[in-house]
């Protein structure tokens, strides 16, 4: 099935066949690491439901979500590896998840702790304390990371129901976040969700994505927010109250992750 995405022709079984024919060109580097941050209640977890739930062909729910709660459900440093055929074998990629971004100075996850999160000296599992950065004496902090264990990829994921009404403390967090991502030359891309709660046409049917005049502006003003290019920016609707997976929706969350995979691996090759 192909459909058009902003004016570019995208072929989900192309797609699908992409992600499942990667293998990481760099022989030193076992699984590209892409990790997700963003204000509280944006969507990471479910994105990473909704990766999982497409390339599984059916719905997988592994990192929990909170639907009501106002504050990060997220509280700790999680890898997710996807399964790929039989048990014990997964994809040459992770998603990892982390606390989210609040407004205020002491809550949610703390900008240093994502800095040291994307130089790999953070380990699966650790617990965000809002108040401060994880020591180095820290059991969860490792002291000297492999490739494997940096960040290839950051992903800043964005409500589209809230991307123009968020704080001026909201933005300076993430532009930090970002600034260092650049500093480390780490690429990034952001995703817009929700987008089915944010505009009734794409709520109608999500194929009209590839048209909304109002998603074209939002993403405009993502653009303008984070400093990042419009064509880094993609639309997306996770899957939520859906029970099986669909076409129209498999093709945004694919799209958005064979260009993470390109921009890790473009990062990670880069002499």
């Amino acid at each position: 099935m192909e459909e058009h995405i902003m004016g570019v022709s995208i072929d989900k079984e192309g797609a699908l066949e992409f992600v499942r024919d990667y293998h990481p060109y760099n022989d030193e580097l076992q699984q590209l690491r892409i990790l997700l941050y963003g204000p509280t209640g944006a969507g990471k977890s479910s994105f990473i439901n909704s990766v999982d739930s497409v390339l599984q062909g059916r719905m997988i729910d592994r990192a929990l979500t909170d639907a009501t709660s106002q504050e990060s459900f997220t509280k700790n440093y999680k890898t997710y590896k996807i399964q790929k055929g039989g048990p014990g074998t997964f994809y040459p990629f992770v998603l990892n998840d982390i606390m989210g971004l609040e407004k205020e100075a002491n809550s949610g996850a703390g900008v240093e702790d994502i800095k040291l999160a994307m130089m790999g000296h953070i380990k699966d599992g650790y617990k965000f304390n809002p108040l401060s950065r994880i020591p180095e004496d820290d059991k969860s902090y490792n002291k000297t990371p492999t490739l494997n264990d940096r960040v290839q990829v950051l992903v800043c994921v964005v409500s589209s129901k809230t991307s123009t009404v968020l704080s001026a403390k909201y933005v300076k967090k993430m532009r930090d976040v970002r600034l260092a991502a650049s500093d480390m030359g780490i690429p990034q891309l952001a995703i817009l969700t929700k987008i089915d709660e944010a505009c009734p046409e794409v709520k109608k049917d999500v194929k009209n994505v590839y048209k909304s005049k109002y998603l074209k502006k939002k993403i405009m003003e993502l653009s303008e927010l984070l400093g990042l290019p419009p064509k880094c920016i993609f639309p997306v609707k996770n899957y939520h109250s859906e029970t099986d997976t669909e076409d129209n929706i498999d093709i945004l969350i694919l799209n958005t992750l064979r260009h993470i995979i390109i921009f890790g691996e473009d990062f990670v090759n880069n002499p």
